[in-house]
């Protein structure tokens, strides 16, 4: 094979590698193979009905390129207009597993609304432990984010 033929194909496939990246959600948002957010679960319903609620595939918004799904176009607007407010803390990670330095899944319905913002846990038995002492694991999950949230769970 002559070298430009070598460095061309090489360029090729560096660039499809690129791009098929570019389209992934970010390290720092929990989201499936398929980029989709909270197991498709809707954010917002999170606040407007203190429940967790599935979204529609008719009804989406992308945020850190993990794709959000909602129960109405209403939830779906008031997302776009302000994803910071609605989007899970910790790009979605489990709060608790965030307070000791990792980063795991979530049940979306082990769910809690603090200060307008929302927490997810891994599952409901976890989620009884980070209810124990909820400040002190939120004071401990807001230090820790900084150092982990461009590592991928493996990582960590």
């Amino acid at each position: 094979m002559k070298f430009s033929t070598l460095t061309k194909s090489a360029f090729f496939a560096a660039s499809v590698l690129a791009s098929s990246l570019s389209f992934a959600a970010d390290i720092d948002a929990n989201a499936d193979v398929n980029d989709i957010a909270i197991s498709g679960y809707d954010t917002v319903a999170y606040f407007t009905q203190n429940k967790a609620v599935t979204g529609s595939s008719e009804y989406t918004a992308t945020h850190k390129n993990a794709i959000y799904k909602f129960s109405s176009a209403k939830h779906r607007d008031l997302f776009r207009a302000n994803p910071e407010k609605y989007a899970p803390q910790f790009g979605g990670f489990c709060a608790f597993g965030v307070s000791m330095e990792k980063k795991f899944d979530v049940d979306p319905e082990a769910f809690k609304i603090v200060e307008n913002k929302l927490y997810l846990n891994l599952d409901k038995s976890v989620q009884k432990q980070w209810l124990k002492d909820v400040p002190g694991f939120i004071t401990s999950a807001d230090s820790n984010w900084f150092d982990i949230k461009d590592k991928t769970a493996k990582e960590l």
